[in-house]
């Protein structure tokens, strides 16, 4: 595939996400397509700072608050949005007829393809790709931070990170530069179509996380095992020395042509490890699979030891957003597994007033409950999960005062006011926001916000 397969061609994006990561896939369509037809079940309230983002391009046409069967019908391309399940009647009707344009596959058949599909066909750089159920957005920016360390090209970060062009960077992407990207279950499942895993793959843990929709963890496992699944010889595969799953993936891998290595925060420089500020053990972990990828491109511990102390933490992990009468407030609401919480609970070794619930993706709490309960001031809970979680920390019998909370500012005043001087406030929902909020980072600000009112 080169770009030019797209020129003269009818272009549908399905699905502008809740981050906007459509919008990089609509304007790589833009520069080369006949027409681009960007349709999202969203209104258009939700979506009014996309559409104007794309509203300079001539060739665009928004169908927004629902989608339309003849617009994929007649498309050649159908670029989808990772967060969409193509098990549904739109992708049906683009697979049961033919693509008007020409120098499409054999036989006529439409592209049906994703944003990252299309980059790995396209980029000419090694590829670093890190996933895993908790902790891989820190990885990530981690590691490119420390690869910045390299002379030669450049670093560039991207993927499910945020709201970063992807496609848009391609044409500036050399082939001695390196591209670290954050890339998620759904996305792997679409990599999987055309048979791509990077040159580095790497999984920080496995958890139970989108039960919702891969339905089972078999199924869960079998999407993120594509990270490996299709490395040519040589590739290098980085797995958690102290996850279950991923000692069982690096078994079978070692056994390949795969460079397989086990990264172990216990085996860290203590160099890096005294100069490294991210609270707590799982953040050891992503150090460690910062460092052992940045090994692979041939950096010393002696020169990693700067970046790693320079690190801070990204918004919405673990993130210190006030201090009020001597009680610091933390934002973690990326926090959205039950394993995830209990991370951002064990980062603390002060009294703690724990906010969580939210949008319920199918996930068990009970894990959870047993590791935090006895760990807890109080927990305040709120969203569709609460009597959930609550059900989960009762039945340890080691149960905390538990709050009820409307909203987020209800629960941020009963934070304020149960807690005293050392106190440590912690927004880590364990799950989704999508029950209250737009997306983990409109929480999280409104966290941040609310706390500056205090």
């Amino acid at each position: 595939m080169n770009v030019d397969f797209f020129k003269g061609k009818s272009i549908v994006i399905m699905g502008l996400g809740v981050f906007g990561g459509g919008v990089d896939s609509a304007k790589f369509a833009a520069r080369f397509a006949k027409k681009v037809i960007v349709t999202d079940k969203a209104d258009e309230k939700k979506l009014a700072d996309f559409i104007k983002e794309l509203g300079g391009f001539k060739n665009i046409e928004f169908h927004i608050a629902g989608h339309r069967i003849e617009d994929f019908a007649e498309a050649d391309v159908i670029i989808v949005n990772p967060a969409v399940d193509e098990a549904n009647q739109y992708i049906d009707a683009a697979k049961s007829k033919p693509a008007n344009g020409r120098g499409l596959a054999k036989g006529g058949n439409k592209l049906i393809t994703s944003q990252m599909e299309i980059f790995f066909q396209l980029c000419p750089a090694k590829i670093v790709a890190i996933t895993g159920s908790n902790g891989k957005s820190t990885t990530t920016a981690l590691t490119a931070h420390l690869l910045g360390k390299i002379k030669s090209g450049k670093v560039w970060l991207s993927g499910n990170i945020g709201n970063r062009p992807l496609l848009e960077t391609l044409d500036k992407i050399k082939s001695k530069d390196i591209v670290v990207l954050e890339i998620s279950s759904f996305q792997l499942e679409q990599l999987a179509r055309i048979k791509k895993s990077p040159f580095i793959g790497c999984i920080t843990n496995i958890a139970p996380n989108h039960l919702d929709r891969h339905k089972t963890m078999e199924n869960y496992c079998n999407a993120k095992e594509n990270v490996f699944r299709f490395q040519n010889s040589g590739d290098i595969a980085v797995l958690n020395a102290y996850d279950k799953k991923c000692l069982e993936w690096y078994e079978k891998y070692k056994k390949t042509d795969r460079n397989c290595f086990l990264f172990d925060r216990e085996k860290l420089d203590s160099r890096l490890t005294a100069v490294f500020k991210l609270p707590g053990k799982a953040n050891r972990e992503n150090l460690a699979a910062a460092v052992t990828i940045a090994h692979h491109f041939g950096l010393t511990d002696e020169q990693l030891i700067e970046p790693a102390g320079s690190f801070v933490s990204l918004p919405h992990r673990l993130e210190l957003v006030g201090t009020v009468k001597s009680v610091r407030y933390y934002n973690d609401s990326i926090a959205t597994t039950p394993e995830s919480t209990v991370v951002g609970v064990e980062a603390f070794n002060e009294p703690k007033i724990l906010i969580a619930g939210g949008y319920d993706k199918g996930l068990p709490f009970d894990e959870m409950a047993k590791a935090i309960s006895g760990k807890l001031k109080a927990l305040i809970l709120i969203g569709v999960t609460a009597d959930k979680i609550e059900q989960s920390i009762r039945k340890t019998g080691i149960v905390p005062p538990i709050y009820r909370a409307c909203s987020l500012a209800e629960a941020v005043k009963k934070a304020h006011d149960i807690s005293t001087s050392g106190d440590v406030v912690l927004l880590s929902p364990a799950c989704a926001s999508y029950d209250m909020f737009v997306n983990f980072v409109q929480r999280g600000n409104q966290f941040s916000e609310l706390v500056k009112q205090l």
